[in-house]
């Protein structure tokens, strides 16, 4: 039991599912069929943004800016198809300005050598000007109903999104965990200049964690557009520090190198739970952020005690074997 719980994605899981019923005993409308489908439908956004994300904090940088490339990103794609542009025109040139953004952010972080910080602070404020004036501060409206309803398109009882999301997770997961480039995301996180050394390509894979962050957050862009049907021109404002916290919730390390992309996931599903919740509980709204992030803490820091506590216990239940295997009565003969 001990070793199934070490894993962080399981313990957030089990965490997950007390406060879910935790709240649903409060008020039992929070665990209704309706109110599951409709919370795993609002977390599609965070859980995509969380991914590209990932990829960046795994080789120990950060982009703050993925926020306002979702911004821009549905105010594209907005644009585009209120002019009455096919989405064979608008998906490609959408993920092409959120993989351009990343590229530059790649670029100034890895041969710059500006820190990532830095350099996405930056660039969110130079993005989100860029939206403002494509959209001359309006609300984009009129979205096509035909890409609106692609929102509630099912197949086997789960919407188009939710299915969007699940391949790429899958995908991510077996991109990191399975393959070679994977790894080496691990090891510039873990050791930059111990990667260096074995000849590991360490700035080009900085400027793809980079490019991989824009392009999630372009089709995060995409998905709040199909799911909300208009674009205010304050899209996207403030999602970077949500995203980071769901990375972080997940087990993802901010000093790189350590998490996975299921626990990303897993993290941002968490995040989203909690900000909901807080309607069923009837708290009201000027409360949420305090008590969100309050719940975010208490969350990081009761599984971090948890992984303490079980790493001790695994260590001392060796240390004992360890004495078992040493002591005559273990086999061990003594010597003559």
């Amino acid at each position: 039991m001990v070793r199934l719980l070490k894993a962080r994605e399981l313990s957030i899981v089990i965490l997950m599912i007390a406060y879910i019923l935790l709240v649903g005993a409060i008020n039992p409308d929070f665990i209704s069929g309706d109110s599951i489908s409709l919370l795993v439908k609002a977390s599609v956004i965070l859980i995509v943004m969380a991914i590209g994300q990932s990829f960046v904090l795994l080789t120990s940088n950060i982009d703050v800016s993925v926020g306002s490339i979702m911004g821009l990103s549905a105010a594209v794609c907005g644009g585009f198809l209120t002019n009455g542009n096919s989405l064979w025109v608008v998906v490609p040139v959408v993920i092409l300005i959120g993989t351009g953004i990343g590229l530059i952010n790649g670029i100034g972080v890895s041969f710059f050598r500006i820190p990532s910080i830095i350099m996405t602070l930056g660039m969110l404020g130079v993005v989100r000007g860029c939206m403002l004036l494509y959209t001359k501060g309006m609300w984009i409206e009129d979205i096509p109903n035909y890409y609106k309803k692609l929102s509630s398109l099912k197949f086997i009882g789960i919407t188009l999104p939710v299915w969007i999301t699940l391949f790429l997770l899958i995908l991510t997961h077996i991109l990191l965990k399975k393959t070679r480039i994977g790894h080496y995301f691990y090891a510039v996180g873990d050791n930059v200049e111990g990667a260096k050394l074995v000849g590991i390509p360490v700035q080009k894979l900085t400027v793809l964690s980079f490019i991989l962050s824009g392009a999630s957050a372009a089709i995060a862009g995409m998905f709040f557009v199909m799911n909300i049907g208009f674009v205010p021109n304050q899209t996207g404002s403030g999602m970077e520090l949500q995203v980071i916290a769901a990375a972080v919730l997940g087990g993802v390390s901010l000093s790189g190198g350590l998490g996975s992309i299921l626990g990303a996931g897993i993290g941002a599903l968490f995040f989203t739970i909690i900000n909901s919740s807080l309607i069923f509980l009837k708290i009201p709204s000027y409360y949420n952020s305090a008590i969100s992030g309050m719940l975010l803490l208490i969350i990081v820091v009761g599984d971090s005690k948890l992984q303490k506590y079980l790493k001790e216990k695994t260590f001392k239940q060796r240390e004992i074997e360890l004495m078992r295997l040493q002591s005559p009565r273990g086999g061990v003969e003594s010597a003559p």
